[in-house]
């Protein structure tokens, strides 16, 4: 394994290990815990994709269908995080 391909699956793990920490967020729509509850669906979008990293699976790793569930956690609360992660991959052919 190359040191690129390490620090993708280092990246992946902890996205995949946030998503089970903040699990308990998901739907919560109190104000006072906005920031974990944006965290978790932001995780929680990405958590199969990580996935896909960790077991050597790239096909199943989805460029647009990933961003196109980071622009739902934007909708849901008024976020900007799929311009920037689009922003990202601008130059990527798919």
């Amino acid at each position: 394994m190359d040191s690129k391909d390490a620090q993708l699956k280092i990246m992946a793990q902890a996205v995949y290990e946030l998503r089970l920490l903040l699990s308990g967020y998901l739907g919560n729509r109190d104000p006072e815990t906005q920031c974990e509850s944006v965290s978790a669906h932001l995780a929680y979008a990405l958590h199969n994709e990580a996935l896909a990293i960790i077991e050597d699976r790239p096909e199943d790793f989805d460029l647009n269908n990933a961003i196109s569930k980071i622009k739902r956690v934007d909708e849901m609360y008024g976020e900007q995080f799929g311009e920037r992660f689009q922003n990202l991959i601008s130059d990527v052919k798919t």
